[in-house]
């Protein structure tokens, strides 16, 4: 080899080793795995948070401002009421190299309304969805609708030929144990792609090297690996020992440990997320329930029973540690709606809970089923098991059964479950996002998918439907809160808190901390 050789590989060499240096992987952690990679399958927030580093949408929140910002659309207007017109990024190619056109975008939008689909809710008010040219989309709506780019930034794209090849054309059942490819399997066109998914044990992200955004990008992370990792101590001992670089769902517990030690930090912030127990008030019988030929909870009194057994303050002091919002809305004060009369809670009062239930008939209080989560929010079993104990005060014998998020979700949706443990966020910053899942009767394009203790209201339904369509803001505002007020009163669901997320981490990283308890994959740095 003559020296002009040796040079020229010595160049090469420290060329490459600057890249080398800047390879830096992300490991991360929370309770639970995601529960599909099916992008319009689950609603799920841990999902869609992981979905959204594989997958992109039209259009995006920016992650300091929650203001809409482009994504896969770079422009877009409103030719009337109820027209919509996209034009969409040139050069964006998924990441086995195939161009994004206007056909996959149509095609996305659709599979999200399918039947199987749970993200029904996120296309309310589309009527249909038209291909213009390669890189424009109209979107027809039924109505107006003053939230659709809200709704836009959780409807990621995937490839219709992809789909097509692989069978996925609808997204998977979740309330089926039938599988398609694109649960297991994906491919998007954002920063990251899928290098291996292990249900419950990891899942290995590595960058996509045909992202469209790589110039502009902030982030230096070239790997990301979840882990799940159910156990809070074990969780915590994994962040102290510096196993791991991240802990999106710190216990409170072990917040005082995290936050002393000299290699960590912790970042709090107040998620869009409101902790809420739902009630079935649809059978005319609960199964495993001691009252026989008629169901308890249908009876507004014993709904207010239940609700004024909990003692919230000690919830919030002894089993969150402080580390909560206390609720009495549905929604947290960040979403459009909310206010202070609507988020004032039924009093903690136990005589007047035991006697709502001796003027419904039950003084000696009742058995019934109560399902909860073990690994989805932050303390569910903890909670679970205090409000058991404070409902058996006041005569309410809960038969408490705890399951992990792949198993407890399906099962609240086949509607087994008599009372039930869920926390709603709210993508859209609206109330109309959480009205009309939760309270809204069951129906089609969204109406009630997750009202699964099929609560049902004629005036809450007219309600919701107004709200649809309602362009006059001061209007829509006053509908809002009427709406969140009649949830109130009529005790469709018992509001607990609204989540305080604090992010743990090593000191080297960056990140920005969201309402939406999501990581903006774009912007981490691992210095």
């Amino acid at each position: 080899m003559n020296l002009k050789t040796n040079l020229l590989v010595a160049a090469l060499l420290a060329a490459a080793l600057p890249m080398a240096a800047q390879a830096k992987p992300f490991k991360w952690s929370s309770a639970s795995d995601i529960p599909t990679l099916d992008i319009h399958s689950q609603n799920n927030a841990l999902g869609n948070g992981v979905h959204a580093a594989i997958y992109e949408s039209l259009v995006y929140y920016n992650s300091q401002s929650f203001k809409i910002e482009p994504l896969l659309a770079t422009s877009w207007r409103e030719v009337s009421g109820t027209q919509w017109r996209f034009n969409l990024r040139s050069g964006v190619k998924f990441s086995d190299g195939t161009a994004l056109t206007a056909d996959d975008v149509v095609f996305s939008l659709n599979r999200a309304m399918a039947k199987t689909s749970n993200y029904a809710v996120y296309t309310q008010g589309i009527d249909k969805v038209v291909k213009v040219n390669d890189s424009t989309v109209d979107i027809m709506m039924k109505g107006p609708n003053p939230v659709l780019l809200n709704q836009l930034t959780e409807l990621r794209i995937m490839s219709r030929a992809w789909a097509d090849k692989n069978k996925s054309q609808e997204p998977k059942d979740i309330r089926t144990k039938d599988e398609s490819f694109a649960h297991r399997n994906a491919m998007g066109s954002g920063p990251f792609m899928v290098k291996e998914w292990q249900p419950d044990q990891k899942l290995v992200l590595v960058r996509n090297p045909a992202w469209w955004g790589a110039a502009s990008a902030q982030t230096n992370v070239t790997e990301i690996i979840y882990t799940p990792i159910k156990q809070e101590n074990t969780r915590t001992a994994a962040m102290l020992s510096g196993e791991i670089d991240f802990i999106l769902d710190p216990s409170p517990q072990d917040l005082a440990r995290l936050r002393a030690s000299a290699n960590l930090k912790v970042i709090d912030g107040v998620e869009n997320r409101t902790i809420f127990l739902g009630m079935d008030q649809f059978r005319d019988e609960l199964p495993g329930s001691n009252v026989k030929g008629k169901n308890p909870l249908k009876d507004v009194k014993v709904r207010k029973a239940l609700y004024q057994a909990i003692d919230i303050e000690a919830i919030h002091k002894v089993t969150m540690r402080g580390m909560s919002q206390v609720s009495g809305a549905l929604v947290a004060p960040q979403v459009a709606g909310w206010t202070e009369a609507v988020n004032r809670r039924h009093p903690f009062d136990l005589a007047e809970s035991r006697k709502l239930l001796a003027e419904a008939g039950y003084p000696q209080g009742f058995e019934v089923d109560f399902a909860c989560p073990n690994n989805r929010y932050i303390n569910d079993e903890e909670i679970c098991q205090a409000v058991t104990a404070m409902w058996a005060k006041a005569g309410i014998k809960a038969k408490l059964r705890t399951l992990p998020l792949v198993t407890y979700f399906p099962l609240i949706q086949r509607y087994e479950a008599s009372i039930y443990m869920l926390g709603w966020g709210v993508p859209t910053f609206d109330a109309l996002y959480s009205l009309q899942s939760l309270t809204r009767s069951v129906g089609t394009g969204g109406d009630g998918n997750y009202n699964v203790g099929r609560y049902s209201n004629t005036r809450m339904d007219y309600i919701v439907d107004r709200i649809k369509t309602e362009t006059d803001q001061p209007v829509r505002k006053r509908l809002l809160t009427e709406g969140l007020q009649l949830q109130n009163d009529t005790v469709a669901h018992i509001p607990l808190h609204n989540q305080i997320i604090p992010w743990a981490m090593k000191k080297n990283i960056d990140v920005v901390h969201r309402a939406d308890n999501r990581l903006d994959w774009r912007l981490i740095k691992v210095n």
